[in-house]
């Protein structure tokens, strides 16, 4: 009877030991930015948040707060959000790529594997915008818009990206 759900044992075993492996990996990581502000990963992000908006008419100045490690983004002289470690997408990218290797699929799956991640980078770069600009321009909306709208997206892609492995990758003979 085991033989029977040993295909299905071996995606939740490939898919826990990777996402323990990740997460493991990834709060080694934080531990060592600690107390220097917000990690490199994070800053880039800001970084580059900075640059998009910026290019779009949303003057951007950037405000660290090292012992809350975060960033303040400054927007039309206010600080409309703050960017901390848990919206750079990093756990989001991590199930991702728990999934799909536990549909591992040779070469193909490392291919997969990193083009939906530049997808969910680019996808919660202008998450983060759309946001700035939400809470800019349309304050109102801003609560509904972190908290529903935005998550719903990032989670959304993620969603789809599984669907195309599973349909056109990981059940493909």
């Amino acid at each position: 009877m085991l033989k029977d759900f040993k295909p299905v044992l071996n995606i939740l075993l490939r898919f826990v030991i990777v996402y323990v492996v990740l997460l493991l990996a990834y709060q080694y990581y934080l531990n060592s930015f600690r107390y220097q502000g917000l990690d490199p990963f994070s800053r880039l992000i800001t970084e580059q948040v900075k640059d998009v908006q910026n290019y779009l008419g949303y003057p951007t100045q950037l405000y660290d707060d090292i012992k809350g490690e975060q960033v303040y983004f400054y927007v039309k002289n206010f600080y409309p959000t703050r960017m901390v470690e848990g919206c750079n997408a990093i756990s989001v990218m991590i199930l991702f790529t728990a999934f799909i290797f536990a549909f591992y699929k040779g070469f193909k799956t490392f291919v997969f594997m990193l083009a939906g991640l530049m997808v969910l980078y680019i996808m919660n770069l202008f998450r983060i915008v759309a946001l700035n600009i939400v809470m800019t321009d349309y304050k109102q909306y801003g609560k509904a818009f972190h908290d529903f709208v935005f998550p719903a997206v990032i989670y959304g892609t993620v969603v789809l990206l599984w669907l195309v492995w599973i349909k056109f990758f990981a059940l493909k003979k």
